[in-house]
């Protein structure tokens, strides 16, 4: 599963790119034909996540790209394609028509929009499932640059979050 959006190609993560990456994260490289940058995995994106989406990908294999995305961007001016982060979604849509999405980029490529592009990109495509009628983050009050993300990408205040010291934001699939 391929998402393209102006300057990234966004790879449903399988489960043979999660067991490669749990394995090293040149191997993953490989498979993505990308480079991996040094500071890899980035933020929120740790062993943990890895093994939720290796466990919920293992229980349904028709489940590819409800969880993890891999955003590479492609090459540019003679460099070669890199993964610049991951986002995703929680799981397929619930019975209320909600999905839960994360993201995170490398350090090296904060500030210049890719976070942006991302959420947007895994938002259209939420959207684009009938089942869908809302997208939901969380993220915490100080993390001035995720909400800024999630305001650019149309997400609003909707409370507290699921966890301690987090905020709920929520963008709800427009209505005609």
């Amino acid at each position: 599963m391929l998402i393209r959006t102006e300057r990234l190609e966004l790879v449903a993560a399988t489960l043979v790119h999660v067991e490669a990456e749990m394995e090293c994260s040149e191997k993953l490289g490989r498979l993505l034909g990308a480079e991996i940058p040094r500071s890899w995995p980035p933020g929120e994106y740790d062993r943990s996540a890895l093994e939720f989406f290796h466990a919920r990908l293992s229980e349904s294999g028709d489940a590819v790209g409800w969880y993890g995305w891999y955003a590479i961007r492609r090459p540019v001016e003679g460099d070669r394609a890199v993964v610049i982060g991951a986002g995703g979604y929680l799981g397929p849509p619930g019975p209320d028509g909600i999905v839960e999405v994360g993201y995170s980029i490398a350090p090296e490529f904060q500030g210049r929009a890719f976070a942006t592009e991302l959420v947007q990109a895994l938002v259209s495509r939420a959207f684009s499932v009938a089942a869908v009628v809302g997208v939901i983050a969380h993220t915490t009050p100080t993390n001035e640059g995720s909400i800024k993300v999630l305001e650019k990408c149309g997400f609003t205040p909707a409370g507290a979050g699921s966890g301690p010291d987090t905020v709920k934001y929520e963008r709800l699939r427009p209505t005609r």
